[in-house]
């Protein structure tokens, strides 16, 4: 029985991709010590606040969650051979929200807090291409809160200290045009389907009709 599908034939194809210049997965983690009165709408100054329990959350800033402050071009010996490498300094830009529970299951949420931490970061990555910076896990914690001072839309934590840690996938790319042998997709024959025949549902003889003797 001859194939009715057409015989697929290799032939050179053209696609834009980003080709991937270098890159490293990194943990890193900071500690973040606000001083000063924390805006938390509904607080009052009469609000008591022991027993309260604080934790936090943390997001990528909206706009510009990553900044390429700087770009230098610094040598290294790799393996005996001298190699142009790239520090980056990188600015990260997050948002981070505090929830303050108290015994009775009352909650605040404070109002967007702006964090900011810079790094440097090695990597093969020349002028003209671009950072590329993935979180694959972003979390926080509170690591101490002191005494909780409430105020008109406020609290005050005498030694607050949260500590946000980050896993992130870092890549320089630059977009480029390939080619490539290969063979173009075909449809998929449509999957057999019958109609079902007449299913009877099973019945009681035993019962119905009635026997007469």
């Amino acid at each position: 029985m001859q194939d009715s599908m057409p015989s697929q034939v290799r032939e050179p194809i053209c696609i834009n991709v980003d080709k991937v210049f270098d890159w490293i997965v990194k943990e890193a983690s900071f500690e973040f010590s606000p001083t000063g009165p924390i805006a938390f709408p509904g607080v009052t100054a009469t609000t008591n606040l022991a027993g309260a329990v604080v934790t936090c959350n943390v997001v990528p800033r909206a706009t510009n969650p990553v900044v390429i402050l700087n770009r230098e071009n610094r040598q290294f010996t790799i393996d005996g051979a001298t190699v142009c490498l790239q520090n980056l300094t990188i600015q990260k830009n997050f948002t981070l929200t505090l929830v303050v529970t108290l015994p009775n299951g009352t909650r605040f949420t404070s109002n967007n807090i702006t964090v900011s931490r810079c790094e440097q970061v090695t990597l093969c990555a020349p002028k003209g291409t671009d950072v590329e910076i993935l979180f694959t896990d972003l979390d926080c914690f509170v690591c101490s809160t002191g005494t909780l001072t409430p105020g008109t839309n406020t609290i005050t934590f005498s030694a607050l200290v949260v500590t946000i840690s980050v896993c992130q996938s870092i890549q320089s790319t630059f977009p480029v045009t390939v080619e490539f042998l290969a063979t173009f997709c075909e449809p998929r024959a449509e999957l057999p389907f019958a109609c079902p025949g007449v299913v009877r549902p099973a019945q009681c003889p035993a019962v119905f009709p009635p026997h007469f003797g």
